[in-house]
């Protein structure tokens, strides 16, 4: 089969990051040209070394030295920074981007592939919750593709393929996380520990702790809203605790198309890298019959409020949404590091949402400063 991509990646050495190298390793068609990371330069090292990327961005200034120094017998150019960021998100061998950073740092270099002409394999939902009036503008200015790898996206997408898009209604499937089936009572003193403990899937801290609340939900309907052209009331979140079926698509006749795999993010990967295409993979078939049963049920968004305030912000607009974000982003930050409890990462985002005035078509600036105010009024809070 003939398949060429050329990708840098923003994120190597994440989750999603890491899985991504697992899929170049199964397709050498793939060539990796430019990859980077926050500070995890042992990890970084070892990509380097296997997949001979052109250029490596350490963002951490002082990594970035130490790094240099590493692979000094290598060929390769080593940047830092966020201009160094930006420089992998718009290398030019380079005909897809994979943003697999955490967090509203994935925005400007996303905003920078786009005008670069690169098609997007969007991992960093945080790109389309704080700047999505401007990303998908951007997008169809410069006709770049915005292909989803959040394993729900990806299945939204991949139920609309062939199909005329008269969307009734998103299904929006969540596992619930560690704690369905609990009160704000059974939540009064759970530890970091009890909230990493995802029961379906292996991810990063931040985003495992997201999931635990419904956070990571809610950014993910605000996502959809802006991938799929669809209003928030729109977006139906299921609860699904087998995370076998990773979403679905109602349409106007009422037929429901769905997506189900193992729980696993190579195949969005995958589809996101090769689309068009669908190439052969190994080793996460999925065997139906082995499940009993599969269970759907509405989210408690009472005890999980979070999800709420998620929709309140996407029917807002404007800055609202970089408000849930990045004040979810210090509180998570805080709860890691034990200074506020568990409750009180969804209560900071509330606070914020409520202390902050709106703004409607807010500007990068607007944005950027919005994220400066949240966080500190989670920090004063704490």
């Amino acid at each position: 089969m003939d398949f060429r991509h050329n990708i840098s990646i923003l994120g190597s050495t994440g989750s999603i990051g890491t899985q991504t190298l697992d899929i170049v390793r199964a397709y050498p068609g793939i060539k990796v040209w430019a990859i980077s990371a926050y500070s995890n330069i042992d990890l970084l090292e070892k990509q380097t070394r296997e997949f001979a990327p052109d250029l490596v961005c350490v963002v951490d200034e002082e990594k970035a030295k130490e790094f240099k120094v590493r692979v000094s017998d290598l060929p390769v150019r080593v940047t830092s920074g966020k201009a160094g960021l930006s420089e992998v998100a718009t290398y030019e061998k380079a005909n897809i981007v994979v943003t697999a950073v955490v967090g509203i740092s994935g925005l400007i270099p996303t905003i920078d592939a786009i005008k670069a002409g690169k098609n997007i394999a969007l991992a960093n939902k945080e790109t389309l919750v704080t700047g999505g009036h401007i990303v998908t503008k951007l997008a169809r200015e410069h006709n770049v593709s915005l292909l989803p790898v959040d394993s729900e996206h990806s299945a939204i997408f991949q139920s609309l393929q062939g199909a005329e898009k008269k969307i009734k209604r998103i299904l929006l499937t969540a596992s619930g996380g560690p704690f369905f089936g609990k009160t704000r009572d059974d939540l009064t003193n759970i530890t970091p520990a009890d909230a990493l403990k995802h029961p379906n899937w292996d991810m990063g801290a931040k985003v495992t702790i997201d999931s635990s609340t419904l956070v990571n939900k809610g950014l993910e309907v605000i996502e959809a809203k802006w991938l799929f052209d669809v209003d928030i009331d729109d977006i139906e979140v299921l609860v699904h605790r087998q995370s076998i079926l990773h979403s679905a698509v109602m349409f106007e006749d009422n037929a429901v198309i769905a997506q189900l795999g193992t729980p696993d993010m190579k195949l969005p990967i995958q589809y996101a890298l090769t689309y068009p295409q669908r190439l052969p993979m190994k080793g996460n078939e999925l065997d139906l019959a082995a499940y009993a049963n599969l269970t759907f049920a509405k989210p408690d968004t009472d005890t999980f409020f979070a999800l709420s305030l998620a929709k309140k912000a996407g029917k807002e607009g404007g800055i609202m949404p970089t408000i849930f974000n990045s004040s979810d982003e210090a509180a998570v930050e805080l709860f890691l590091k034990n200074k506020i409890s568990y409750l009180e990462i969804s209560e900071s985002i509330q606070n914020a949402m409520e202390s902050i005035k709106n703004i409607e078509n807010p500007t990068i600036e607007d944005i950027f400063e919005a994220d400066k105010l949240a966080r500190r009024l989670v920090y004063d809070r704490s």
